[in-house]
């Protein structure tokens, strides 16, 4: 059982809904409810929606997730040895 407080307005168009619809108040939000879990239900997830672009794009490493630190780090490095060169701080070493 569930019970609810909506306010006064609300109340007046669910009132007005339900007798428009020839049915009780409680069998009027019930359907809403059903019609609602059904729509829910019928709706793609996230990963229905994006599963032909998950990988898509890879960087063609498989050690991601065990060497994140350590891809981090020599990115950031890299870039301040271009950042230095572009500066002519330094030639560029392998």
């Amino acid at each position: 059982m569930v019970s609810l407080r909506l306010s006064k307005q609300l109340e007046q168009w669910l009132s007005r809904a339900a007798r428009m619809a020839g049915v009780s108040k409680s069998a009027f939000v019930r359907q809403c409810i059903e019609d609602r879990k059904q729509s829910d239900e019928s709706r793609p997830t996230a990963y229905e929606l994006g599963k032909d672009l998950f990988g898509k794009y890879g960087s063609g490493r498989t050690d991601l997730a065990r060497n994140a630190k350590k891809i981090v780090r020599e990115k950031i490095h890299a870039k301040a040895r271009r950042n230095r060169l572009r500066a002519g701080g330094e030639t560029l070493r392998s």
